[in-house]
């Protein structure tokens, strides 16, 4: 690949061309670019220069029309400088995968990996260069939209599922490997932390925990390659992350050596003034390039008022030409100067995209993503059994979830299309809709029952219900789908309930009256076969949550790694003066590291190859599981530690390890794990990243509830962290 001269590119261009590099706008400014731009457009002071002579777009794909937008704009560029073209791929493309939740759920690091991938080969020959994924966020509020975009509640299992997500979208060589896409992480940082769980609110917490919990999946991502990071929308220590210096420059770009592309997210730039820490657009341009955002999407700050505050010497052209560089760089290293046109081919649109190979990766995932929540003795079902598929899911295919940006749901069966697909036994009524219910409904559900020798109901959230700007404050199902629950079970049949959704559930009502529940969020465009693959036991359920599922919204937060209290409640003492409450257990109602299966693991001799660790050995944990049931299984062994005495308080458990074994039924193996000293480091109050000598509890089991226990003593620790 031939080298480009990007300084002396920067060189021969304008102010104003510099600034309009900066610069983020939507497809529909390039739709007939020849016409004169009017309406909202010319409210934000966009001119046709700008158009242009801007870096990047947003939300466009198609190969056509990609190519179409590209040829135009390089025959006006006096420098030859091609577009980006950028687009939220959040789990899927055309081939929609599980939500990321979901994805989380299955702990599969390789499968996560392969989604990512054939999401890039699909975005690359359809014209997209960059996606805005993956969004790592840690999230401890189901009541938070967004909780649908992050793999849960435990900051080790986020960053290895942020390393997956890298390498599937980028590869190794992107230059080279042109069915990828370049990576954006996001949001930095802490957007998963909003206060009542309402999007876009205010985040507040102390360094300690934003570095020990929130920034270590935003670092992993960055360790594997990530190209990029877009700006959060909430504050960060009362300073709005878009304009938060310390955050963007002194820690991403100084400590951590981020020197890739940040950008803003849409119209945060903007959002400074309404913040209150800008007066006006010149104010937030300012704080925004001070801190080091490269790229504004969709708000016109810079173009407005960047050439006059480098005039003025409020900002240095030195930042401005930074910033142009980096996007130029990313440029480069996608082989956009040599081929703005990248993979964007028509016919390998039909090749690729919904091809049968990517739709068996999802599949597969999707069936790895499921978690079976309850099950007395109802599934796996028999075709021979004459089943009555009720609910508002039942023939929906709004199953892809509210990022699936390009999904069709004409490309994606039903549940009854699944199930009718594996045997002729099914009749279905609707039973209600989402969020009402008749009383003609009720009555054809009851006939259809009263017929079938099993029920399955499949309830759960429309797909608008969450996603950006869809916080809710009660997350019980709505309550025509309980009244339809209950309807159910005064036929006296077994009851299988469904779930779609995209956010842990207050699930009173549906776990107190159903025999088993199936999880299965937002499954994607092969949800419903997989589904049916579980129900009829074609697959065996191996899914684990990976965020707490809570008694009720008054919880809230409620994580498996909470700190002890200096007066803990076991939830058996009478003692009144605990931190507990009057009225409902403290623990969820479903923990983090759950989910059953068709068979049954026994978890016996948990072993230690030393009851003391040093800082130069290891300690061995071998722990043995059977299989006693008669399925073939797949358990996901997690391994966690406490710090008993800590230089601050400590978690009651942490998350350091965890393996998939699959078992033949009766079959026993031997699972064993390495602990580090390493891995038994955390920030103490001088802000040091070290461990403490002293005594460490272990735990291995099926979930962070379910395990056996041991101790060790960890002894000479390093002064050295490099070591």
């Amino acid at each position: 690949m031939a080298q480009i001269d990007l300084k002396s590119i920067i060189q021969n261009m304008t102010l104003e061309e510099k600034v309009a590099q900066l610069m983020q706008l939507s497809g529909n400014f390039y739709y007939g670019l020849a016409g004169e731009i009017t309406g909202p457009f010319e409210e934000m002071g966009i001119s046709e220069f700008v158009v242009k002579n801007s870096g990047s777009v947003l939300g466009v794909s198609g190969a056509d029309t990609v190519r179409k937008i590209q040829a135009e704009h390089l025959k006006t560029n006096r420098h030859g400088i091609p577009l980006l073209f950028m687009a939220d791929i959040v789990h899927g493309f055309k081939t929609i995968f599980p939500i990321p939740l979901a994805v989380g759920c299955s702990w599969d690091m390789e499968l996560a990996e392969k989604s990512a991938e054939v999401a890039a080969s699909e975005a690359a020959v359809a014209g997209v260069h960059v996606t805005f994924a993956p969004m790592v966020d840690l999230v401890r509020d189901p009541r938070w939209g967004r909780v649908l975009e992050t793999t849960g509640e435990d900051s080790y299992l986020n960053s290895a599922f942020a390393k997956a997500f890298v390498r599937g979208f980028q590869g190794k060589d992107l230059a080279v490997d042109q069915m990828r896409v370049a990576a954006c992480v996001k949001h930095f940082a802490a957007y998963g932390a909003p206060e009542g769980g309402r999007d876009y609110n205010t985040v507040n917490m102390s360094e300690r925990q934003l570095r020990e919990s929130y920034l270590p999946a935003y670092k992993a991502a960055l360790d594997e390659g990530c190209e990029m990071v877009m700006t959060s929308f909430n504050t960060v220590d009362g300073i709005p992350a878009t304009g938060n210096k310390w955050l963007m420059r002194d820690l991403l770009r100084k400590e951590w050596g981020f020197d890739g592309v940040l950008i803003s997210d849409w119209g945060a730039v903007k959002e400074l003034i309404p913040h209150g820490v800008a007066g006006n657009e010149a104010e937030a341009a300012r704080k925004a390039i001070l801190a080091g955002v490269d790229i504004e999407m969709m708000t016109p700050c810079y173009i407005r008022s960047l050439k006059n505050l480098i005039e003025s010497g409020k900002v240095t052209k030195t930042l401005l030409d930074e910033a142009v560089l980096r996007i130029l760089k990313l440029k480069e290293k996608l082989g956009l100067f040599e081929n703005p046109y990248r993979a964007a081919d028509a016919v390998k649109e039909k090749e690729v995209i919904l091809s049968e190979s990517n739709r068996e990766v999802a599949r597969e995932l999707a069936e790895k993503s499921c978690v079976l929540l309850k099950n007395d003795n109802v599934l796996p079902l028999d075709k021979q059994q004459n089943i009555a598929l009720i609910g508002p899911f039942a023939q929906s295919s709004d199953i892809l979830g509210a990022w699936s940006w390009q999904g069709e749901v004409d490309n994606t069966a039903n549940l009854h299309e699944a199930l009718q697909a594996l045997t002729t036994n099914v009749t279905v009524a609707q039973g209600s809709h989402v969020e009402t219910i008749t009383d003609e409904q009720v009555t054809e559900a009851i006939e259809a029952a009263k017929a079938a020798d099993v029920i399955v109901v499949a309830v759960g959230e429309y797909a608008s219900m969450s996603g950006e700007a869809c916080s809710r404050a009660d997350i019980t199902l709505p309550e025509a789908q309980l009244h339809l629950i209950k309807q159910m079970k005064t036929i006296n049949k077994p009851i299988a309930v469904i779930l779609f959704n995209g956010r842990p559930l207050d699930l009173h009502g549906v776990l107190d009256e159903a025999d088993a529940v199936l999880e299965a969020w937002y499954p994607g465009t092969e949800g419903a076969s997989a589904i049916a693959n579980i129900l009829f036991g074609k697959v065996n359920p191996s899914g684990k949550l990976t965020m707490s599922f809570p008694h009720t919204a008054g919880q809230i937060p409620v994580y498996y790694n909470a700190y002890n209290t200096g007066r803990p409640y076991d939830g058996v003492s009478r003692d009144h003066y605990l931190s507990k409450y009057l009225d409902i257990p403290n623990k969820p109602l479903l923990p983090f590291g759950f989910g059953l299966s068709y068979t049954n693991y026994i978890y016996e001799n948990l072993r230690l190859s030393s009851d003391t660790m040093t800082a130069d050995e290891q300690i061995q944990v071998s722990v043995t599981i059977t299989n006693t049931g008669n399925y073939t299984g797949e358990e996901i062994v997690q391994l966690y530690i406490r710090d008993m005495t800590g230089d601050v308080v400590r978690p009651v458990k942490e998350l350091k390890d965890f393996q998939k074994v699959s078992l033949n039924p009766k079959e026993t193996k031997e699972i064993q794990f390495q602990l580090t000293e390493a891995q038994l480091r955390y920030y103490h109050q001088d802000m040091s990243f070290t461990s403490d000598e002293g005594l460490f509890e272990l735990y291995v089991g099926g979930s962070s509830e379910d395990v056996l226990t041991g101790r060790f003593t960890l002894k000479k620790m390093y002064t050295n962290l490099n070591d």
